[in-house]
């Protein structure tokens, strides 16, 4: 096992974009469902093998505990995954309800990476998307983190938001890059299902950059953060040289991984695992149990190659040919010769002697490219 994911799922506001499993926090049962993640944390790794290399905490928003909460998740983390393999642990945290304190606490317990969820440098947009905090708020927070010791931060960025246009989009850019970050993830707003922007959708209400303007929007991404210095090294990741997030790596390289926490999701002997989502339910399973899976799917030869190319064609080094046969004893071009010289022909994939990966123009189609591979 290379990661865990450990998902906290209270929030102090919910995003309107919003589809992860969260709840408001107010009057929830925090101390108890602290409580049941570190019995489900002890249970998942004393069957199986537990050698973390990365830890990611992410939710919900786990700076939303209050500090007493949060420094007993920091301890339930170290008494647990926090082992001599361990390379990279990240934080999700939100500029409003990070402080010094939490900051502090993050640092003792030997948390080396922290990754803000900004999403734009424009308050009159951050409040037409559900966010609470300023740009000011950013700034500050972002200052404290370097104070504190955080040496690698990446911050979130959104585009393709309702009445944005591409010289926000730039201007949120250019701010970004007076605080240089060492990573910076920038994903389009998609519209889910039970989510306030999608009841919004459907009475007519949200009102969003078409896909063209969308496009451009990506290219501006592109090239403003390549002319800064960041590397484009996943569809929608961007990282100084060493800073690449190497648990996100793992997901993209198809390596398994547990997920602990309501709701959260695994890859563990080659099982596809999904958690309990609703907090009472997750709580009441792991007292009677120990577990708090509800589903489990085995993963089959067949789907572990498509995975394996959908995954790894996300990033831009593509899929490396040696590392296929290694892991499946057969050649990708045995397999999807067609498919890859279609692809090729279309300019949306690259091959050579090592590996196949996704043009320019296959970046901006990814979708189109990764459904070849399914069946």
């Amino acid at each position: 096992m290379k990661g865990a994911y450990v998902h906290i799922p209270f929030c102090e506001h919910i995003c309107y974009y919003c589809d992860f499993n969260k709840v408001f926090i107010e009057k929830q049962p925090v101390d108890d469902y602290l409580n049941a993640l570190e019995k489900e944390i002890i249970e998942g790794l004393s069957e199986n093998d537990s050698r973390i290399e990365t830890i990611f905490i992410g939710g919900g928003t786990p700076t939303a505990l209050d500090n007493k909460q949060f420094h007993k998740l920091l301890q339930i983390i170290e008494r647990h995954l926090v082992a001599s393999e361990l390379k990279e642990y990240t934080i999700e945290a939100n500029p409003e309800n990070l402080n010094e304190t939490k900051l502090k606490l993050m640092r003792s317990y030997g948390v080396t990476r922290l990754s803000l969820g900004v999403q734009a440098f424009q308050n009159d947009l951050l409040k037409e998307i559900g966010r609470p905090h300023s740009r000011t708020d950013v700034f500050d927070i972002f200052q404290k983190a370097r104070q504190a010791g955080f040496n690698n931060i990446s911050i979130d960025l959104m585009f393709g938001l309702p009445n944005q246009t591409e010289k926000m989009l730039k201007e949120s850019i250019d701010i970004a890059m007076t605080l240089q970050p060492e990573h910076i993830s920038i994903y389009s707003l998609q519209v889910e299902p039970k989510t306030i922007f999608y009841n919004r959708m459907k009475k007519g209400k949200l009102h969003l950059p078409g896909q063209d303007i969308e496009a451009e929007m990506f290219e501006l991404v592109i090239s403003e953060l390549e002319k800064n210095g960041y590397t484009h090294y996943e569809i929608s990741n961007f990282a100084k040289n060493g800073f690449e997030s190497r648990h996100n790596l793992l997901y993209w390289n198809n390596e398994q991984y547990f997920g602990f926490g309501a709701g959260s999701h695994g890859y563990v002997k080659d099982n596809r695992v999904v958690n309990a989502g609703p907090i009472k339910n997750y709580i009441k399973l792991v007292e009677d149990t120990g577990r708090a899976q509800t589903a489990a799917h085995p993963v089959t030869r067949k789907e572990k190659i498509e995975e394996e190319l959908f995954l790894g064609l996300r990033k831009l080094s593509g899929v490396q040919k040696k590392r296929f046969y290694e892991k499946f004893q057969c050649q990708i071009e045995d397999l999807y010769s067609e498919e890859i010289k279609r692809l090729v022909e279309q300019g949306l994939l690259y091959e050579d002697e090592d590996k196949i990966a996704l043009t320019r123009q296959g970046v901006f189609l990814g979708n189109d490219v990764f459904e070849a591979f399914l069946a």
